[in-house]
């Protein structure tokens, strides 16, 4: 029995161990040829979803978006901006980036590079291609400013002046602070439950006994909705206060609560206190200039075409609201918007937020608030800077604006239209930002240079005669703003159509 037993195990075990081993080689090859298909899979799944791919995708909608922003279009114009504005103003940055990470992306790779990973590395390539012409652009806004001050500012003044803080274009948080001394949160105003306040930035030096200092009035955008003192006009207002100036960074009343005229009150009032508080801070009450972008540009150039006009100083009609220069960024110049630049929701938003009125129903009151509309021959010296590339504010309106301007005014108006720039330019310190800070300052630093020097001619009894009798000329030295046959020379400086 147990030699019956052994032998039928052994007959059976090669039977059953051939059908095992049968029955186990098609898995096998179903699992290697798994296991094959499975080790392909990344390489196809690399090649339509590749990393390289996906990133010079991204990289060139950027680029091309920087260089040609959308249009008048109510829903892609205002992310197109914001895409647009921070691909521009930092495209240094993104270029030291994106070059970082493809090298890394190269480098780090464990398989060959594939077709979908070459595209990729090409649209990198274009896209950082067209950014490069973004800092170029931004490169030559100095040559465009310089030419257009040059008709108004002497060049070797020009040379003389100290330059801006640099370093800020590499890294916005070097933007010149160290230089300036701040006191924020002053208030100036308390109306309808609302504490406005000012931010002060002053040299880190005090006044000497008896000196003056020119000052001038920082007014934020926003849309007249939105935006803060914080954040608007502090590399202008910090490398004034280097040179010794004072600044002063205002709030003021905010849409849609406040309507028309509650912002330029505001900003008046803003200058009364300045005035009435000279003493305290240095301050030369005879020159205060003011300066803003986009909706504070605006209210910039009101304040220089609405000296001292009651309708808009309620309770302090006898305050003197007068500015000797003005410098609106981008400003919106006519609330009508007779050339359609904007989007056609513009008006809407004016009579609804803004006017709380319909231009029909108060064609007065919207012609107050309109810079185009208040334009007169003593008007104070302006220099007006606008972006070609500026869709939420678009150039065409400064264009008009500036050249009704240049042909009404006796002083001089410098318009600036820099050559890719967009909205909101300068807010942070970046290559063309810090250049265009030198050229403001240049142009302002001249304005009260020249009214100082009338000031003085104006006090003294006159230049001394010559052996004819005749009163002698002023001397070459003397600032003067006027060209041939004592006309005001106005320097404009356009920027050609972008390829």
């Amino acid at each position: 029995m147990l030699l019956l037993r052994y032998w039928s195990r052994s007959a059976t075990a090669p039977v059953v161990s051939g059908s095992l081993a049968r029955a186990q080689r098609p898995a096998r090859a179903q699992s290697a040829a798994s296991d094959r298909h499975r080790a392909r899979e990344p390489e196809l799944g690399s090649s339509v979803v590749s990393p390289l791919l996906r990133q010079g995708l991204v990289r060139i909608v950027v680029a091309l978006n920087a260089r040609y922003p959308v249009h008048r279009n109510r829903l892609l114009t205002v992310p197109s901006f914001f895409a647009s504005w921070l691909a521009t103003e930092a495209a240094p940055v993104w270029l030291g980036w994106w070059g970082i990470r493809t090298v890394a992306d190269l480098f780090g790779r464990r398989r060959r590079l594939g077709v979908a990973d070459a595209v990729g590395v090409g649209l990198t390539g274009a896209a950082a291609g067209i950014l490069l012409r973004e800092v170029l652009d931004g490169a030559r806004a100095g040559e465009q400013l310089r030419g257009a001050l040059s008709g108004v500012v002497p060049a070797s003044f020009l040379d003389a002046r100290p330059p801006c803080d640099r370093r800020g274009a590499v890294l916005p948080v070097l933007n010149g602070r160290k230089r300036r001394r701040k006191v924020r949160g002053l208030v100036y105003r308390e109306v309808d439950g609302h504490r406005l306040k000012l931010d002060v930035y002053e040299p880190l030096d005090p006044p000497s006994s008896g000196q003056r200092r020119p000052a001038i009035i920082q007014i934020h955008g926003g849309a007249w909705v939105v935006g803060s003192k914080d954040e608007q006009g502090v590399p202008l207002l910090n490398h004034l206060a280097s040179l010794g100036w004072v600044g002063f960074n205002i709030q003021y009343r905010l849409s849609p609560n406040a309507k028309f005229p509650s912002h330029l009150v505001d900003c008046k009032a803003a200058l009364a206190w300045v005035r009435e508080h000279a003493d305290e801070f240095g301050v030369d009450p005879e020159f205060i200039a003011v300066t803003g972008g986009s909706a504070g540009g605006h209210l910039c150039a009101l304040m220089a075409l609405t000296e001292n006009d009651p309708e808009f100083q309620p309770g302090f009609a006898d305050a003197d609201t007068s500015v000797q220069a003005a410098v609106p960024f981008y400003g919106v110049y006519d609330l009508f918007d007779r050339g359609q630049d904007q989007v056609d929701t513009f008006l809407r938003f004016i009579e609804q937020v803004v006017m709380g009125s319909h231009p029909e129903q108060d064609p007065e009151g919207w012609a107050s608030y309109s810079p185009i509309d208040r334009i007169h021959g003593d008007a104070p010296p302006m220099m007006l800077l606008h972006g070609d590339s500026d869709v939420l504010v678009p150039v065409g309106g400064a264009r008009r604006f500036a050249s009704e301007l240049s042909r009404a005014s006796t002083n001089p108006v410098v318009y600036v239209e820099l050559h890719g720039a967009q909205h909101a330019f300068e807010i942070f310190p970046s290559v063309r930002a810090v250049q265009t800070v030198e050229y403001v300052e240049r142009f302002l630093t001249w304005t009260h240079d020249v009214a100082l020097a009338g000031r003085e001619l104006s006090h003294s009894d006159g230049p001394e005669p010559t052996e004819s009798g005749d009163p002698s000329p002023a001397t070459s030295h003397e600032p003067t703003m006027t060209g041939d046959g004592g006309r005001p020379r106005t320097g404009v400086v356009g920027a050609p159509n972008r390829n």
